[in-house]
C-alpha cells in the first residue's frame, strides 16, 4: 500500500489538516506513526484506513480487508457487546456461527467474556475498548490492514499484552499493521518503520532517531489495610514510616507496568488509596 502526495482539509477552503503525505506501508510490516497531539496523527490513521478520503494526492493497494479501531469508541450502539461483535462479524463476510462463536473467544482473550450479554451504553470505558479492540480482530488473520489509533489506552495490564500479541500474529500472518501509541516502549523496537507527523507534515523516522525514555514511575500513597504479601510484582520501594508519626500514609513506588498490580494488591488487602500519581507529581 502507498500514500503519494496525500493530503488532507476539511471543507474546500479549511485549513491543511495533512499534506504531501509519502508513505510505503508493504505488507508483513509493522508501522508507528508518532508526534505530539493536534499534528495530524489521527487524520493521518483514517486516511490509511480509508475511512477519509484524501483531498489531494492519491492512496492505491490498500488491501481489501481493513480492521480499524478508532480513538473514540461509539458505545451508545444499541447493541449487547456480543451482538454487537456478531453484526460486525457479519459485515465482514463470517456466517452467524462463526462470529458468535470468534465473539465470544476474543471476549475472553481480552478479559470481558462475562461482559457478553451487557449492553454497550453500560460497559465501562476499559471494557468499551476491549470491544472496541475484539471488533478490529474478528476476521481470519491474513494479508489485510490493520489500523490502531490509541487502541491500548484504558486497557488493563493484562489486555494491553493481549493486544501486543495479536498485533505480532497479525503481522506474521502478513497484515499491515499501522499504529498510534502514547506510550513509545509500545512494541518498540519492532517496528519495520516509524514515521513522524508534524504541523501536517509526514517525514520518515530513522530507528536510530528514536529514544525510548526511562520507564516512568508511579507513586502511591495508601493507609489501613492488612499486611501486604511478600514479593510484590515489580518490587516496590517503600519510604520509610516517620518514628515520630505512626499514623502518616505509606507511600510506594513502583514501574508504571507494574502500577496496576500493586494497587490491585491494596485494594485486596482493604488499603485506602489517598494519592496515585507519578513521581514527577502528575496525578494518575
Amino acid at each position: 500500500m502507498r500514500l503519494e502526495r496525500v493530503g488532507r482539509r476539511y471543507g474546500p477552503r479549511g485549513p491543511w489538516v495533512l499534506r504531501g503525505a509519502d508513505l510505503d506501508l508493504p505488507g508483513s510490516s509493522l508501522v508507528r506513526v508518532v508526534g505530539t497531539n493536534g499534528t495530524g496523527k489521527s487524520t493521518l490513521l483514517r486516511l490509511v484506513a480509508g475511512i477519509d478520503a484524501p483531498s489531494e494526492g492519491r492512496i492505491t493497494g490498500r488491501p481489501p480487508r481493513t480492521a480499524y479501531v478508532p480513538e473514540r469508541f461509539p458505545a451508545a450502539l444499541p447493541f449487547t457487546a456480543s451482538d454487537y461483535l456478531v453484526h460486525l462479524g457479519r459485515v465482514q463476510g463470517l456466517g452467524r456461527a462463526t462470529a458468535r462463536a470468534r465473539a465470544g473467544e476474543w471476549l475472553e482473550r481480552f478479559g470481558a467474556g462475562e461482559h457478553a450479554r451487557t449492553k454497550l451504553a453500560e460497559l465501562s470505558k476499559g471494557t468499551s475498548q476491549k470491544v472496541a479492540v475484539a471488533q478490529a480482530l474478528l476476521a481470519d488473520p491474513g494479508p489485510g490492514l490493520l489500523v490502531l489509533d490509541e487502541a491500548w489506552t484504558g486497557l488493563d495490564t493484562a489486555a494491553r499484552g493481549e493486544l501486543d500479541r495479536a498485533v505480532r500474529e497479525r503481522v506474521a500472518a502478513g497484515a499491515t499493521a499501522v499504529f498510534v501509541d502514547h506510550d513509545p516502549r509500545r512494541l518498540a523496537g519492532e517496528e519495520d518503520a516509524v514515521y513522524g507527523v508534524e504541523s501536517g507534515a509526514v517525514r520518515a523516522v530513522a530507528a536510530t532517531a528514536r529514544a525510548v525514555p526511562p520507564e516512568p514511575r508511579v507513586r502511591i500513597t495508601a493507609s489501613g489495610g492488612k499486611p501486604l504479601p511478600e514479593g510484590l510484582r515489580g518490587a516496590p520501594a517503600t519510604e520509610p514510616p516517620d518514628p515520630d508519626d505512626p499514623t502518616r500514609p505509606l507511600v510506594l513506588t513502583v514501574d508504571a507496568a507494574h502500577s496496576d498490580a500493586l494497587l490491585g494488591a491494596l485494594l485486596a488487602a482493604s488499603w485506602h488509596i489517598h494519592h496515585l500519581g507519578t513521581e514527577e507529581g502528575v496525578r494518575v
